[in-house]
């Protein structure tokens, strides 16, 4: 509508009907725009709900190994990192070493080389393994 003065855009606003709203307060002249505000609000808090909705939030699971963990157990842990992955988690497997264990690591990352291949077909690796202390772990994604 162009520039015009505070109380002729008011006095516009109110023969139609509508709300006069501030939109760029800051730019010199300050830019209003003659809508409906209530319903404005209403359109944008439902814009927001919806996109609430469709996000998702992905959890980080953690599993728990010894170098000493038996082969049994072993299969055991990869059904709940399948499991976790299979409901869209992420999985944190963490190879725990004590005592004089530290001095084998080899035996810890070959085990985790191990889950990596038998977890190929279902997942992506996030993190490789990697030493961080006396604690070795590989953050595992489901694949998509």
């Amino acid at each position: 509508m162009g520039i015009m003065a505070l109380n002729d855009a008011l006095a516009t606003a109110t023969k139609v009907g509508l709300d006069l709203v501030e939109v760029a307060p800051n730019s010199a002249p300050p830019v209003c725009r003659i809508m409906d505000y209530g319903k404005y609000r209403y359109q944008q808090n439902k814009k927001l709900q919806d996109a609430k909705k469709s996000q998702t939030i992905i959890q980080v699971k953690e599993i728990r190994l010894r170098p000493k963990t038996e082969e049994h157990d072993l299969e055991t842990k990869i059904k709940h990192i399948k499991k976790f992955l299979s409901q869209g988690d992420k999985v944190k497997i963490t190879m725990m070493f004590r005592g004089r264990e530290i001095a084998y690591t080899d035996i810890g990352r070959r085990i985790m080389e191990g889950i990596k291949a038998t977890l190929e077909g279902v997942s992506v690796i996030d993190q490789h393994p990697r030493l961080e202390g006396r604690n070795m772990t590989m953050i595992v994604a489901p694949k998509k």
